[in-house]
Order: structure tokens, then sequence, then C-alpha cells
């Protein structure tokens, strides 16, 4: 069973600082956004100017925002996943041939974390931005 959460009211008030979305620049916007989509269980939504959206589900959309002719700088992006769907995802990046790492350094291949009494692993996605997947969140002091 999938949890969701209710959508997004855009006329609520905003209580409290909180992430909307951001840019993640791709070479190829829409292989970038249905490559993570795919992966997480998501789904790409419609053009918005420049922009291909991946709505999370928290309130926040990552909005590939394509750079063709401009390298793309390498980004971490971290997602927190419900366990149950861990699997799947490392099965997801198994099945297309992209390697998953330990750590982030992507030294320790086709392994996977335990930190924080979860379950982690580290990707690239076609971009090369530095893709984590994780069960637990980071346990901050």
């Amino acid at each position: 069973m999938q949890h969701t959460q209710p959508p997004h009211d855009p006329t609520a008030p905003v209580a409290t600082v909180q992430l909307n979305h951001t840019a993640v620049y791709a070479k190829d916007r829409r292989l970038s956004a249905e490559f993570l989509a795919v992966l997480l269980g998501l789904e790409v939504g419609a053009p918005f100017g420049p922009f291909l959206p991946v709505d999370l589900g928290n309130g926040v959309t990552l909005d590939y925002y394509e750079l063709s002719t401009e390298p793309v700088q390498s980004q971490h992006y971290a997602f927190l996943v419900p366990d149950e769907q861990f699997d799947t995802m490392i099965d997801r990046l198994d099945a297309v041939g992209v390697t998953y790492y330990a750590d982030p350094s992507h030294t320790e291949p086709g392994k996977i974390n335990r930190l924080f009494g979860g379950r982690g692993a580290y990707f690239a996605d076609p971009s090369g931005h530095n893709m984590e997947i994780m069960t637990r969140p980071y346990a901050r002091p």
C-alpha cells in the first residue's frame, strides 16, 4: 500500500518555511525527469514553460531544465522513500543497468548502506547528478 499525502492547497496560508520547487539542470530534461519518475514510482508532469516537473508528493517539485549546450554541474539530491518500496527501486536500477553504491563517493558498487537503522543507496542519473534513496532520515546533532 502506497502512502500518499493529500494534495497541496495552493491557497492555504503558509505557516513555516518550506521548499516548494527547485530547478534541476539536465542534458536532456525529458530523459532525466522520466528516469527519476520511473525509479521513484512517480509521474512526469506537463511542461511549465522551459521546465518539466516531477512532483514528489510532499509539496515539492523538481523542475527539470535543459542545458543542452552547457556542461551540467553535478548536484546531490536525496530522497526519503518508504522502506517497502526500496527493494523495488533497487530492482529498477538493476533492470536499466544503473550501478548503485553504498557510499556517496561511489566506491562500493552493488551494495547498500544501513545508516541510522534504514537502508540507502547512491547512483548517478543521466545528467551525472549524485542521487540517493534512503529509508530513514539522517540523525542530525
